[in-house]
């Protein structure tokens, strides 16, 4: 057991690729704020284009389904990486402030290191969840092609790119939790497109709004610790970050109540039918 968490420290922490990791704008891939601008419009222009405009012909569900597995498994077993490489970099790569660290980085803190490695990965990753709208596109699933998907996949590129380029106190936290709902959101995706269907849809949402108010509640922790104290790390990309997540918040509860009124309504008429 112990082999196995000393292996798993080296390639997801210890790594001299890891260690040295360093954000440098301009230099580092998809690092330069022309490349954040065109990534956001390239993914609305071709959301609107594709799904309004164009007029593909339907894709076969044998094509689709292994399509849909492969780019689920991919974003599962990516999303269980970052937060097993996030959480291990938050406790066995600390500085000597964790676990206040974790909460609060000091001013000026460089984005160098584990963290910022795998905020880095976290980032890059949101641009390959592009392809889940392309999915529902192409399967002509057009009721799940919301306001609050396509906001959702074009935002939150920016704010992660803001976690780099602030050094924002908190990403830690809003890392793990975030990659353990997809996680899971991507474990429902994968079972549905091998023909199974769980249950505990809903569970996915609901993790979705546990996670936003959780975020807030750790906020408040972070927040004492900068007018408390010396000051956080990116308190400018942190304040973009909190009105984002108000807003899903907002349009997710929305969403939940609509979408389970709804069935609510249905079960109602059919038992009284």
């Amino acid at each position: 057991m112990n082999r196995v968490f000393s292996t798993l420290l080296y390639w997801l922490v210890n790594h001299p690729t890891i260690l040295g990791f360093s954000w440098n704008p301009g230099q580092t891939l998809g690092s330069s704020p022309l490349f954040l601008s065109l990534s956001v419009l390239a993914y609305l222009s071709l959301t609107f284009l594709i799904s309004r405009l164009l007029s593909l012909p339907p894709v076969s569900s044998k094509i689709l389904k292994p399509i849909t597995a492969l780019h689920s498994l991919t974003l599962f077993l990516l999303s269980l990486l970052m937060a097993t490489g996030c959480t291990l970099s938050v406790f066995f790569h600390p500085p000597p402030l964790l676990p206040r660290y974790a909460i609060c980085f000091p001013p000026n803190t460089p984005p160098t290191g584990p963290l910022f490695f795998w905020a880095y990965i976290f980032y890059l990753s949101k641009l390959l969840e592009f392809i889940d709208t392309l999915l529902i596109i192409i399967s002509k699933s057009f009721q799940r092609l919301t306001f609050l998907h396509v906001y959702h996949h074009a935002t939150v590129v920016v704010m992660c790119y803001l976690w780099l380029h602030t050094s924002q106190s908190l990403f830690p936290i809003a890392l793990v939790t975030n990659a353990t709902v997809h996680v899971i959101m991507y474990a429902y995706y994968l079972l549905c497109a091998v023909g199974v269907r769980p249950r505990w849809k809903r569970l996915v949402t609901d993790c979705q709004i546990v996670q936003f108010v959780f975020s807030f509640l750790v906020s408040g922790l972070m927040l004492y610790e900068h007018f408390a104290g010396s000051g956080c790390s990116g308190i400018w990309g942190w304040c973009f970050n909190a009105v984002f997540n108000g807003s899903l918040l907002a349009l997710f509860a929305d969403f939940h109540g609509k979408s389970y009124a709804r069935k609510k309504a249905t079960t109602k008429d059919k038992k009284s039918s």
